[in-house]
């Protein structure tokens, strides 16, 4: 079974390790990419309130509007509460809660009014023993489907709607006739205050999960390979030269390994989501969930490299120079190869392997081979400090090339187009 591989260019590889501020460089273009998207996102919580009070102002025509209120009544109620509760940020997660509380109330209202029914044509003791049967069946099966991992994520607020409606309903004492008459009012009343929520959440400037998660798989892949160079250029440095930039090359890094429920919250409202731009039906997000998980291994390995500089016992700088260019070779090719994985998914483009990618990469552990090696002389604390961080550079070479795998089956699920 052949492995995936990343294409590097050597001349690119060279400019790369002929440049020592390359770091620096990219440490700035991050901070100006990362305050440009906090501008973006400011822009859209402020777009996103106004839409909640657009929306909020048009369910309440239903009370200020005469023609309206006669039909619909104090029921108007149910719309507002409807649109509180529903409108999310993302349009996903709107529409998500929107299905799950039209499903819940339609199931729960009707096996509620079937449970009345029969309760009244009973009669007498055998109404409220049969009342009290259905709450306790159907409570109890919608409170254990809750706690199933598969149903829970997707249609949680859907169970707890059900066991609501369906209470209510049972337990409302009615005659048979009115409680159709309410469950049909008040279904119509949450209908509109539904269709007010997907009006304004999905047609007025809406804030797509999927885009998000898109953009927030690219830039994590960015942040590692900041962090990997910052690694590198820090390790190299002179104490002197530590303390007035600071440790700040895992920053971006750390915030990767928190990132899982993120993602996993966007891939669930990313799944509800209809046809939009480049986001089809069925599209692979559970691929980005896989994407995720292997970069924050990734980062794991980067900070475990982190902690190989702040280690008490280091060798001196006349013993790490001679690993500076080796190092600085390795770690050029896989910032590169990060960023061009960073590319491929960014801009949809299908990510292909050359077949003489390999020997270099065999050929880069090798050379890391080799630098230990060369500290058979030192002291055995040096040694192992040393041995150690070019060990985890190795590390990170490995799970690089996993990570191309996994973008390069992207591609294909996806149907990125080609290069």
């Amino acid at each position: 079974m052949g492995s995936v591989v990343i294409p590097i260019q050597e001349s690119k590889r060279d400019d790369v390790a002929s440049e020592p501020k390359k770091s620096f460089r990219s440490y700035v273009a991050s901070v100006g990419f990362v305050r440009e998207g906090r501008s973006k996102y400011d822009m859209r919580k402020v777009i996103h309130s106004i839409k909640v009070g657009i929306a909020l102002v048009l369910v309440s025509l239903l009370y200020l509007v005469d023609p309206l209120y006669n039909e619909v009544g104090k029921n108007a109620m149910w719309a507002i509460m409807t649109v509180v509760v529903l409108f999310e940020f993302f349009a996903g997660a709107t529409l998500s809660k929107g299905i799950n509380r039209g499903i819940g109330t339609i199931l729960g209202g009707a096996l509620g009014c079937i449970a009345a029914v029969l309760a009244q044509q009973i009669g007498g003791v055998g109404n409220s023993v049969l009342v009290g049967i259905s709450i306790f069946i159907f409570g109890a099966a919608a409170t254990y489907s809750r706690l199933i991992p598969s149903i829970k994520i997707r249609y949680d607020y859907g169970s707890m709607i059900f066991i609501l409606t369906f209470t209510l309903v049972v337990v409302s004492g009615l005659r048979a006739e009115q409680v159709m008459d309410v469950a049909r009012q008040r279904l119509a009343t949450i209908g509109m205050g539904f269709g007010i929520c997907i009006f304004t959440s999905l047609l007025v400037f809406p804030n797509w999960a999927s885009d998000e998660l898109h953009v927030s798989m690219a830039t994590k892949l960015e942040h590692v390979a900041s962090s990997i160079e910052g690694c590198l250029e820090e390790y190299f440095m002179s104490g002197s030269d530590k303390e007035k930039q600071g440790s700040n090359s895992c920053k971006n890094c750390k915030s990767v390994l928190h990132s899982k429920s993120k993602d996993e919250m966007l891939a669930n409202f990313a799944r509800w989501e209809p046809w939009h731009g480049k986001f089809g039906f069925s599209y692979p997000w559970n691929k980005y969930l896989q994407i995720g998980e292997n970069l924050r291994e990734l980062a794991v390995t980067v900070v475990s490299l982190r902690s190989c500089l702040e280690s008490p016992r280091q060798p001196t700088k006349d013993l790490r120079e001679p690993m500076r260019e080796p190092c600085r070779a390795v770690v050029s090719t896989l910032s590169w190869a990060l960023n061009e994985l960073r590319e491929s998914i960014m801009k949809m483009k299908k990510f292909q392997g050359g077949p003489e990618v390999l020997p270099k990469l065999k050929a880069v552990r090798v050379e890391l081979t080799l630098l230990t090696a060369q500290v058979g002389a030192l002291q055995k604390d040096e040694e192992l400090a040393v041995v150690s961080f070019v060990f985890l550079l190795t590390e990170i070479v490995e799970k690089v090339e996993e990570l191309g795998k996994e973008v390069e089956e992207l591609g294909k699920l996806a149907r990125f187009r080609a290069l």
